[in-house]
């Protein structure tokens, strides 16, 4: 793809921006909502705000990043809790759970958007995001929230060509994601389900000094570690296990074929080697 295309579709978001004239931006301190939020403040100036959601399902070591990036960016930034786990619908984990957790966050937005009259919730979605089983679109329709980087018709590779021109730090932070898309749908999710994970997460880049993406999916008590395939070989299976069984992890497996967007929406269910170990270990497969 030339400089002059991606050069293009920056600046179609930077005119879609500048039309839609003050926004609310869903921010999670990602390299999508980032981009997004520099984007708006150069054409929007104050008529901007940035809001970060704080639940049980966002990775603890995030907020304290999310809160520096807009600092820098001179922003104004809201830090709210939204309370998905309080919803019946949500902590079964449907299929569809996301759209639960998303309609959640998008009616708080926009009762946020109304108090501080700005015009648009805006989210940080790109064109990639509609390749993978996303039920939380669903929510966006309904609650009009636009999402500027697709329409502009950005991708993840674009965001971040242009992230790293503009200097962003973001430019290749790894994807984040909800803790609770790290659960098979239909196993309840619950609190401590969701900060084991965010334990295990945060030991295993801590002792493998993985830099990338980074998912531990957890199948109760067994956990299915996913890296980008470059740092797979990083991996050492008994050095997991020692550091993952205190957690409660019996047994884990390291996917060979590396990290993958929406891996657990491929086939909604566990794949026939985990459903081998889980059958072994006399536990469930959902």
């Amino acid at each position: 793809m030339s400089r002059y295309s991606i050069n293009a579709k920056f600046e179609a978001l930077k005119l879609r921006l500048r039309g839609l004239g003050s926004v609310l931006i869903a921010y999670s301190g990602g390299a999508d909502s980032t981009l997004l939020l520099k984007a708006a403040r150069s054409v929007l100036g104050d008529n901007v705000l940035a809001v970060t959601a704080l639940s049980e399902t966002y990775p603890r070591g995030e907020i304290d990043s999310a809160s520096r990036l807009v600092k820098t960016l001179k922003v104004r930034h809201k830090i709210i809790r939204t309370k998905e786990l309080s919803d019946p619908k949500f902590r079964r984990n449907p299929v569809d759970r996301c759209y639960f957790c998303k309609r959640e966050l998008f009616r708080r937005l926009k009762c946020i958007a109304k108090k501080e009259k700005l015009r648009f919730v805006v989210d940080g979605s790109n064109v990639d995001d509609l390749s993978d089983y996303r039920p939380g679109g669903r929510a966006k329709k309904e609650l009009n929230i636009v999402s500027p980087l697709q329409e502009a018709g950005l991708t993840k590779k674009d965001v971040r060509r242009i992230s790293k021109k503009l200097g962003l730090k973001t430019w290749n932070k790894p994807a984040l994601a909800c803790l609770a898309s790290r659960v098979p749908y239909n196993s309840p999710i619950t609190k401590s389900r969701l900060a084991r994970i965010d334990r295990a997460e945060e030991l295993l880049r801590k002792k493998f000094r993985i830099v990338g993406n980074l998912r531990v999916r957890d199948f109760g008590i067994l956990a299915r570690v996913e890296v980008d395939r470059q740092e797979v070989e990083k991996l050492l299976p008994e050095r997991i296990n020692k550091i993952l069984s205190p957690l409660g992890y019996k047994k884990v497996e390291i996917d060979s074929k590396g990290y993958r967007m929406g891996s657990m929406n491929q086939s909604r269910k566990c794949d026939k080697q985990t459903r081998s170990v889980l059958l072994h270990l006399g536990a469930p497969c959902f």
